[in-house]
């Protein structure tokens, strides 16, 4: 339910409507508007009627029912999309677009930083690399793990770049992030719940990839989970979905960033690294990321992909991803953007 106040409430009747949002087995989250206050109640669907007589409540101007299974990542209970703050300067969801790059995996402190240093010097505004790699074999290079964090770490030291990387275990969720300026989620890990609700109680922004099966719908509730434990600052990506096709890696669903747009105030990126597989095709998915309206792109570069230890064909060099930074400004500007 929306708990929609009246202009001009006082801080006082605000607490007084979320203590007794709580006291009826609810949880209050408050949006802070430009002209009022809305509070999203949040809990058993099965009891909402007995906050209807909130609005008999002062400073309360109507409670209106959110009709989405997911209630805080809906547009109706925020119709103005989130702008989050990754890093101070640095911030997605606005007129803006964020790109982040870098390594899948972080393999050594000359490869990280060398990488680093060409994907700023290109116009990243985020870098990414990989400290703990999830893979499909148990036999295959599984990450860094803390020393790949430390490297990413004097990136970050080095260059000014706020860091993205990926957290895997729900035990390492706070080794993580105290390195991270933004904590990935992968897609194998989309509806692992216990560690989403970890990742609600961090203060850190939180990205959020589509499963390779992964609805729409059940999307935006894994996002729910994050969103009910406090951090409203979730970031979307979609990744692309496994369908019939074997000509790309996965299927980078373009059509769900206007979707997501519709449905959602979160920011959307897209990875077109991992959707398509190929980094001959990875150019084109970021045009036409940016032509569909995302907010930001979710770019592999590497300084040699011949040698990586995970994700090579899928990385680009430096200089072909500053010959796309150059087109992505283009498309961008086209769009009412910049970069």
């Amino acid at each position: 339910m929306i708990i929609v106040m009246k202009k001009g409430v006082s801080r006082e009747q605000l607490l007084e409507v979320k203590q007794r949002i709580r006291e009826l087995g609810y949880k209050p989250h408050v949006i802070h508007g430009e002209t009022r206050n809305v509070i999203g109640a949040v809990g058993d669907e099965r009891g909402k009627s007995v906050l209807q007589a909130l609005e008999s409540m002062s400073g309360v101007e109507a409670v209106v029912p959110i009709l989405k299974p997911y209630k805080l990542a809906s547009r109706e209970i925020s119709p103005t999309s989130s702008v989050i703050e990754l890093a101070p300067g640095v911030a997605i969801g606005g007129q803006k677009l964020v790109v982040m790059a870098g390594p899948c995996s972080v393999e050594s402190e000359e490869q990280l930083l060398e990488t680093a240093r060409a994907v700023k010097a290109a116009g990243a505004t985020v870098l990414r690399g990989g400290a703990f790699k999830p893979r499909t074999s148990p036999y295959a290079f599984q990450g860094l793990e803390e020393e790949g964090l430390k490297l990413l770490d004097l990136a970050r030291q080095a260059t000014g770049l706020p860091i993205i990387t990926e957290v895997v275990n729900p035990r390492d969720v706070e080794l993580v992030a105290r390195y991270a300026d933004i904590l990935q989620v992968g897609a194998r890990n989309i509806q692992n719940f216990p560690l989403l609700k970890l990742l609600g109680q961090q203060e850190k922004p939180v990205l959020l990839k589509r499963g390779m099966a992964t609805t729409i719908q059940e999307f935006l509730m894994s996002a729910e989970y994050i969103l009910a434990e406090g951090n409203r600052k979730v970031i979307l990506c979609e990744r692309g979905i496994r369908t019939f096709e074997t000509a790309t890696r996965n299927t980078l669903d373009i059509s769900a960033v206007p979707v997501l747009k519709e449905h959602t105030h979160l920011p959307v990126v897209i990875d077109p690294s991992h959707a398509t597989g190929h980094a001959s095709l990875v150019p084109a998915m970021c045009y036409a990321g940016v032509a569909a309206g995302c907010d930001g792109l979710l770019v592999e570069v590497h300084n040699n992909p011949e040698t990586a230890t995970c994700d090579g064909p899928q990385s680009l060099r430096p200089e072909d991803f500053a010959a796309t930074m150059e087109k992505i400004r283009q498309f961008a500007a086209v769009a009412g953007r910049t970069v």
